[in-house]
């Protein structure tokens, strides 16, 4: 995004919306500022036909505009109701719903959070896509909506244009990641601060299902976990973390994934992402040496890394953050 224009958010409430949820994009997207105090995203809420909507709190909501603003923005964010896709659980888009949403322009990024994610494959976009939701309803969706890859045991999901977030609070993991992806990582820290969360979170969903209670004396990964982001740029492997949490590569394995959400691979290289946007964001260090203090041995494997995940190269994630800055 162009450091010079504000980006239009719009929030569009449906009938039954969770109050919390509807005010995420508001309260994340709309404390980040560049570094004169200029607002980088202007955020309005609308309806589908610009009446109130009840809540699904016990009360309604008045907003200031109809489904007209959804042709002007740049970014449309659908918060979830107690009604899967709007009023439906069967896959199809209710009428009016229908019709709003067809004023969005091609193009525009569309975000879905928590089971709003029924409202964005029943209108076709999730097809042969990856994407999440929450883990109480993953499976009715994946049955409802076989064409679109689901993933239960993320926070969110970044397709490009197309993000889903799985339930409530990861609604503002996905919303500081928006901002972290615009404006880089100095921005969404300082908005993480302004809203008093952490900036990242690791691991996936899978860590809040409910499953038996351990008992009191069974070991965790959690020390483990530490000990590993003391030493990211060394090469870590699965054999030495298993054997620093005191357990065979079979229990560490799962009982990793169990509390973290994802495996310790894809944990390490998640860690080692962040640590390199940070330097090439902060430092004036060379491209080889930041990929040797992130952990990834060489420039090409970072490149390589951040091309699959971020879609951009490490010279030109410093050259778009550095001029945001």
């Amino acid at each position: 995004m162009a450091a010079s224009s504000v980006h239009r958010v719009a929030v569009l409430a449906l009938d039954g919306v969770y109050p919390f949820e509807l005010g995420i994009p508001s309260r994340v997207l709309g404390s980040a500022e560049d570094a004169s105090g200029r607002s980088l995203y202007d955020v309005v809420v609308c309806t589908v036909d610009g009446r109130p909507v009840r809540t699904e709190a016990g009360f309604s909501v008045a907003v200031e505009h109809g489904p007209e603003v959804l042709a002007g923005a740049d970014t449309v964010v659908i918060p979830p109701t107690r009604h899967l896709c709007g009023g439906t659980d069967e896959g199809v888009l209710p009428p009016p719903l229908a019709a709003a949403l067809a004023r969005i322009r091609p193009g525009t990024r569309m975000v879905s959070i928590c089971s709003a994610s029924y409202v964005l494959a029943a209108a076709g976009l999730l097809d042969g896509r990856p994407a999440t939701t929450h883990w109480q309803v993953a499976r009715h969706f994946q049955r409802t909506f076989p064409r679109v890859r689901v993933d239960e045991d993320v926070l969110f999901v970044d397709d490009g244009d197309v993000l889903t977030a799985a339930g409530v609070a990861a609604g503002v993991d996905l919303c500081l990641h928006l901002v972290r992806r615009d404006h880089g990582s100095a921005v969404a820290n300082s908005v993480a601060r302004v809203c008093v969360v952490p900036p990242w979170r690791d691991g996936g969903q899978a860590q809040y299902i409910e499953r038996p209670v351990p008992e009191p004396t069974m070991a965790t990964t959690a020390a483990t976990r530490a000990w590993a982001l003391e030493r990211l740029q060394e090469p870590l492997s699965l054999g030495e973390m298993a054997a620093h949490a005191r357990m065979s590569l079979r229990t560490f394995t799962r009982r990793f994934r169990d509390e973290a959400g994802t495996t310790p691979g894809r944990w390490l290289t998640a860690q080692r992402l962040e640590l390199a946007r940070q330097l090439l964001e902060s430092s004036d260090l060379s491209i080889d040496l930041v990929a040797h203090r992130a952990g990834f041995g060489t420039a090409n494997s970072l490149r390589q890394h951040m091309r699959s995940v971020l879609g951009t190269s490490p010279a030109a994630y410093r050259r778009t953050f550095t001029a945001v800055r």
